[in-house]
């Protein structure tokens, strides 16, 4: 499979607690398999931005199958026929924590592979959901 680096790939961390998902090829909804940093009360009020909450998203298991997984489907995409961009959001409850570093993560792993991509955050500064 080989691609261009003129996709281009835009990847939209969100919350399911601050709105509806954004519109996206993929859709990844990270809220029920991936450990959440909200629980621990270290971390609940960090967010992505901060090393903990990146290492504790990323030492679950499964995240790391899931990036190469959404990497490939990205690259999957990116070789179709008709030209435009490749849009992926990715999700958790609140949008601070699991779906960001999620995004970031795809976001390095996608540009490793020489693909043009951008990487937005729409609920990371939110204020923490109170559950």
């Amino acid at each position: 499979m080989t691609t261009t680096t003129s996709t281009q790939v835009r990847i939209e961390s969100f919350g399911y607690l601050h709105g509806e998902p954004p519109a996206a090829h993929l859709t990844i909804d990270l809220r029920r398999h991936f450990r959440d940093p909200h629980v621990s009360p270290q971390l609940r009020y960090l967010t992505a931005h901060d090393a903990p909450v990146r290492a504790a998203v990323l030492s679950t298991p499964g995240i790391t199958d899931l990036i190469e997984a959404t990497a490939a489907a990205v690259r999957a995409f990116a070789c179709g026929p008709l030209a435009g961009p490749v849009l992926v959001a990715g999700g958790c409850a609140g949008g601070r924590h699991r779906a960001p570093t999620f995004a970031a993560a795809l976001a390095a792993r996608l540009r490793a592979a020489g693909l043009t991509v951008t990487l937005s955050h729409r609920d990371l500064d939110k204020p923490v959901v109170q559950r």
